[in-house]
């Protein structure tokens, strides 16, 4: 296994130490794998403590290589992870400039939402004129990018043999055999059954005897040699649900390499291929992850009491969303803990991450916001998330299928 194959292991398993060794001595190898400073910036970040400054330098350096490479799926995740990095520096109006750019290009991107409201929030507790609400950073930063190391030429010039003479200019050079798609051009599907997940990665003539696979319960990670003397690295962290690692296979075939991914869930259906949220330590863990940990939270308790006569198409009757609500941010504290303020990146907390986020909303929200967060959440089967009452109390939510997909009951 190759040190970013390590570091991605280790940063599943939540050894961030480990993780920031391997991804460093990885960067030293190849400067210029956009994925190894997208991962070193979110370990810096997860990092106890963590470095957010070296988060952000790393995350500029990977969209200023991805921008070059003109790779719009490494872009959304380098600017993504330069947000969240201005976002922890209390930045807020850059960070608020980095997540509308993500908007542009990938509307779709589930943290978009989460991210919005918590930046809204802290914009509206600042001055007009606090510095920190004031966006300074252009689209892509001009940093220093490192070079990466060449080999001499002299080191390439074929030895000759005694009394041999040195082939002149007029012989061909051989043809460079291995990968053939320039490594802008390499690009991924993905489709599901009921039981497995599967992901194409496009490339003709990868080399099998140079490839590193690593296929975790949360997370793959490939990479392979370029033509140019590069690697490209694919890696997908952490998958919208685990798989069973164990049962899955790999093919690295002609035109691509194919991934047959076992859920361990059969009646999981997946409306991405990643989660925002890190998935818990443990192959024992509650398989519980993106959307379903916003599910979870939404739905922990259920009333069964009749509530007010609010607009509702359910067979079962109108739900009292107030004292969902209610219920739901009533946790007793524990003898000796003491309240506080949120911390700068709640994706990084301990615990749930999404959940905990949640309920500070909701125990901070006034009573309309909660009926819409809940009445829409529910409804819509975890796909919306409003909190205009004015609007989600008019009528049930309906489900909003990601695209390309096809919304079913559940």
């Amino acid at each position: 296994m190759d040190q970013a194959a390590k570091g991605a292991a280790a940063l599943v398993s939540k050894d961030f130490s480990a993780a920031l060794t391997h991804y460093t001595e990885a960067i030293a190898i190849n400067s210029q794998a956009v994925d190894y400073y997208i991962k070193r910036s979110t370990t810096y970040t997860r990092i106890s403590p963590p470095d957010y400054q070296a988060a952000l330098s790393d995350a500029e350096i990977a969209l200023s290589l991805a921008s070059k490479r003109a790779t719009r799926e490494l872009i959304i995740q380098a600017q993504l992870r330069r947000a969240i990095a201005l976002f922890s520096l209390e930045r807020y109006g850059d960070a608020k400039a980095c997540f509308d750019w993500v908007k542009e290009m990938n509307k779709d991107e589930k943290s978009l939402q989460i991210w919005a409201i918590k930046i809204d929030n802290k914009l509206k507790a600042l001055p007009e004129d606090d510095v920190k609400a004031r966006p300074s950073i252009e689209r892509y930063p001009d940093v220093k990018v490192p070079e990466q190391k060449k080999e001499s030429k002299a080191s390439k010039l074929p030895s000759s043999e005694p009394g041999q003479a040195t082939s002149t200019g007029t012989e061909q050079p051989p043809k460079a055999e291995g990968v053939q798609t320039p490594a802008h051009k390499i690009r991924h599907e993905w489709y599901q059954t009921d039981d497995t997940v599967v992901v194409s990665l496009f490339a003709k003539g990868v080399p099998k005897d140079k490839t590193t696979i690593d296929i975790q319960n949360t997370s793959l990670a490939v990479s392979f040699p370029l033509p140019t003397g590069s690697d490209f690295d694919f890696s997908l962290d952490p998958f919208y649900a685990k798989v069973d690692a164990a049962a899955s296979t790999v093919k690295i075939l002609s035109t691509k390499i194919e991934f047959l991914l076992k859920k361990v869930s059969a009646e999981d259906k997946w409306p991405s291929l990643e989660s925002d949220a890190p998935h818990p330590a443990g192959d024992n863990d509650t398989n519980v992850s993106g959307a379903q940990h916003v599910k979870a939270a939404v739905l922990a308790e259920k009333s069964t009491n009749a509530g007010p006569p609010y607009p509702t198409s359910s067979k079962t009757g109108p739900k009292n969303w107030d004292k969902v609500a209610n219920d739901l941010t009533k946790k007793p504290k524990k003898d000796g803990e003491k309240g506080g303020d949120d911390g700068l990146d709640d994706e990084f907390e301990e615990g749930d991450p999404v959940n905990g986020f949640f309920k500070q909303l909701y125990s901070r929200a006034d009573p309309d916001t909660r009926r819409a967060m809940m009445k829409s959440y529910q409804e819509s089967n975890g796909t919306t998330l409003s909190t205009n009452w004015s609007e989600v109390g008019q009528g049930k939510v309906e489900t909003q299928a990601p695209d390309g997909m096809e919304a079913k009951p559940w």
